[in-house]
């Protein structure tokens, strides 16, 4: 923490540079970046094949930071990759150097009650100033109740999540713990579970999202890791999805239903194809050797469907297929979801569900007693490096001034 802290901030302080914060644009790839800012291409074509490829996991609309001294020379860029590791772009006394090194975040436990007056969405909405907050509490309810038929005005509801904060800003996707919902005067609970799935207070699973093995007789090479110190090449690593080694020319099949948001060609995942399966969903099937024919953005696929083939285009190392799964744009473990088939807890994991429950109950119950108010949380706001004169003139918004998942 002291090292990046000193790596960013101290010349900020010894020669009056600026951080400018900005956004990342939809259709940038890390390679124009560079070029728009006038920096080598070396930061690309010379660090490694792993690296490259977690450059295209730069998402649309993520927080970056630029610093510049006096002269508007570059001396160092943040880019945070996932919830846990970023790049890190320097300059030493002759050139750039490229590393990816860890994020400094702390995580608070928020929680607040509302009274509602339109909509929980709206309502949640106009409180917070986020739509990130609103959209992870009704998506907690979406398959269970009906909001449009059975909410009263007045109604309450209680939402406690954990947020991340990144240099002061609220960073990634916040994670719903628990949350209650008052309806025709009876109590609606959700809640994580350990197993990070949701469940209502009587312990059924309230997510019916469900994965398939995408590839059948292969072999996992290579897990998921958001971060991972490599003790032989001394950097961190990052590995979002799981790779499946097997022949090539083994069919895939779509991991769910869904439609296909992308079916191309990248310079890092060669031939890759997304599907959207709603509820914040898309699955990555990325190194095919070719896509099966009619396999086209816009179509609709069923769960089982062959949509390819494996192969070793783009950066690899031989024929497998990166198998990945993103929750609104967030990388989370495919592993975790891949044939889950448990809805209703039993035994022991049903006693530790009721302790967890018990817990939060209580939490909830001392939160509504005092009413507690939710506060607006502000993703841009003016920044100032060294003193007034120094602001920098960054606009202040919320949650649409800031990126879908970081």
């Amino acid at each position: 923490m002291i090292r990046l802290l000193l790596l960013f901030l101290l010349p900020v302080f010894l020669f009056g540079a600026s951080v400018d914060n900005l956004r990342w644009s939809k259709g940038e790839t890390y390679t124009k970046f560079l070029e728009r800012v006038n920096l080598p291409l070396a930061l690309y074509y010379k660090i490694d094949k792993e690296d490259q490829t977690l450059t295209e996991e730069i998402r649309t609309g993520v927080n970056y930071q630029v610093l510049e001294d006096n002269n508007g020379t570059i001396e160092q860029v943040l880019i945070p990759i996932t919830d846990e590791l970023q790049m890190h772009i320097y300059k030493t006394q002759d050139s750039y150097e490229y590393e990816t090194i860890p994020i400094i975040s702390t995580t608070k436990r928020e929680s607040f009650v509302i009274s509602i007056q339109n909509s929980p969405y709206y309502d949640i909405i106009k409180k917070t100033g986020s739509k990130r907050i609103a959209k992870i509490f009704v998506d907690g309810f979406k398959n269970s109740l009906n909001f449009r038929r059975d909410l009263q005005k007045n109604d309450k509801l209680v939402l406690i999540y954990d947020q991340k904060y990144r240099l002061g800003k609220a960073f990634s996707m916040p994670i719903l713990q628990a949350a209650m919902i008052e309806m025709r005067h009876k109590n609606h609970y959700v809640y994580l579970n350990s197993n990070d799935r949701y469940y209502d207070e009587k312990g059924h699973e309230v997510e019916g999202f469900l994965l398939s093995r995408p590839v059948r007789g292969a072999r996992i090479s290579s897990g998921f890791t958001k971060r991972r110190y490599h003790p032989v090449l001394k950097k961190y690593r990052a590995h979002l999805g799981i790779d499946y080694a097997v022949r090539r020319g083994t069919p895939i099949q779509a991991a769910g239903s869904g439609k296909i948001i992308y079916a191309g060609y990248s310079r890092g995942y060669g031939n890759m194809m997304k599907i959207s399966h709603g509820d914040g969903y898309v699955t990555l099937y990325a190194h095919q050797k070719s896509f099966r024919r009619g396999m086209r953005r816009g179509k609709y696929v069923k769960k089982g469907t062959i949509i390819g083939y494996v192969g070793t285009t783009g950066l690899s190392t031989g024929p497998h297929l990166h198998f990945g799964l993103y929750k609104n744009g967030r990388a989370i473990n495919p592993a975790r979801v891949v044939q889950v088939t448990t809805h209703k807890l039993k035994g022991k994991k049903l006693k530790a569900f009721k302790t967890l429950k018990e817990n939060f109950n209580q939490e909830i119950a001392l939160h509504l007693a005092a009413n507690t108010e939710p506060h607006q949380l502000v993703y841009f706001e003016k920044e100032c490096i060294i003193n007034v004169d120094n602001c920098l003139p960054i606009r202040k918004d919320v949650e649409d001034a800031n990126e879908t998942s970081q």
